[in-house]
């Protein structure tokens, strides 16, 4: 027994010593120390040793199989190290190259002209403010005076999800939290996503951008509203322009009116870009009507104010002329990198 372990070791050992490839060494280990391997072999012939000898041989065998095993794991490291070696010769790194110049984002058109109008306002002592996307129905119409009846909820084609819970169709509806839970005096926009269930073309989407601004306070007048909003135009669109307003009708404000501006491409002469009028419309304003004041717990005998409403889009398409709003989604890279 013991010159058929020492032939099983040298044999091992001449096998390892020529083993120049990872799998050749583990076929090695396999052959000799596997399940069905030489030395497993020699165990499974203990049965016909005499009960004396069984010791002095299953020492012979965990012997020569520490041997095998001691020289495998030495060729493995050796091996391993040498592939090592040569993976790092091969895939060496100048690092005095110059590296590859990252790209680097750009801002969207919308949030260029998002932080021109939050910049402006800021300045005039407003706050930012942010609201739910998801809406209950109660904050997104009724607390601004258009209940289930009003026929005016019927012009706005809403996202619902269920009978109570909506996506809002308008910012306005963060007005009717800030009042509920802030007393006046408030200066504040609100800009956001809002959600209409309109048909894409060159200027509807069935996902846009609105930005509403509230002011409730003492003495708050529609003098107060037009010169707010004559200067918001001039420091948006540039010095020479004028604004009008024209009387409308929005359920929340009373009175209602329309602002336009002077257009900023002929100066208010006429051209293709104003249609010739001369005049550009830009957003909705009013008084806030009592009792949205009311229903969110303000007084309208103690406190008025003024609220607008204005589309992000819109003012993107104008500031930079464009005249399709798709090509605010699109991301094409083309068109974004000429902001």
């Amino acid at each position: 027994m013991k010159e058929t372990l020492q032939a099983i070791e040298a044999k091992a050992l001449e096998q390892i010593k020529q083993g120049d490839t990872l799998d050749k060494l583990n076929e090695v280990k396999v052959a000799y120390l596997g399940k069905k391997g030489e030395l497993t072999a020699v165990l499974k012939g203990m049965k016909d040793v005499s009960p004396e000898d069984r010791p002095k041989v299953g020492q012979m065998v965990n012997d020569t199989r520490a041997v095998i095993e001691e020289a495998l794991d030495k060729a493995i490291k050796a091996l391993e190290a040498e592939l090592m070696e040569a993976k790092l010769k091969e895939e060496v790194i100048d690092v005095t190259l110059p590296a590859k110049k990252p790209e680097i984002g750009h801002r969207h058109p919308n949030t260029i002209a998002l932080e021109e109008v939050e910049r402006i306002f800021v300045g005039m002592g407003y706050e930012v403010v942010e609201g739910p996307e998801i809406e209950k129905d109660y904050y997104n119409f009724e607390a601004l005076n258009i209940p289930a009846d009003h026929p005016a909820k019927d012009e706005q084609d809403t996202f619902y999800i269920n009978s109570d819970i909506l996506l809002r169709t308008q910012t306005s509806s963060v007005q009717v939290h800030v009042m509920e839970n802030q007393k006046p005096p408030i200066r504040m926009i609100a800009p956001g996503r809002v959600f209409r269930a309109d048909e894409v073309d060159a200027t509807h989407s069935p996902s846009f951008h609105q930005i509403e601004g509230l002011v409730i306070d003492k003495n708050v007048t529609f003098a107060d509203l037009k010169g707010t909003l004559a200067e918001f135009a001039k420091e948006l669109f540039g010095e020479e322009t004028k604004v009008k307003f024209r009387p409308h009708h929005f359920p929340f404000t009373e009175p209602s009116a329309e602002m336009d501006v002077t257009c900023f491409k002929c100066g208010g002469s006429g051209c293709r870009f104003c249609k010739g009028s001369g005049w550009i419309e830009i957003l909705g304003c009013g008084m806030v009507h009592p009792r949205v004041l009311t229903m969110c717990g303000i007084d309208p005998k103690e406190y008025t104010g003024f609220a607008f409403g204005v589309g992000l889009e819109r003012i993107a398409l104008l500031k930079y002329e464009i005249d399709d709003m798709r090509l605010l989604y699109e991301n094409d890279i083309r068109f974004l990198k000429q902001f």
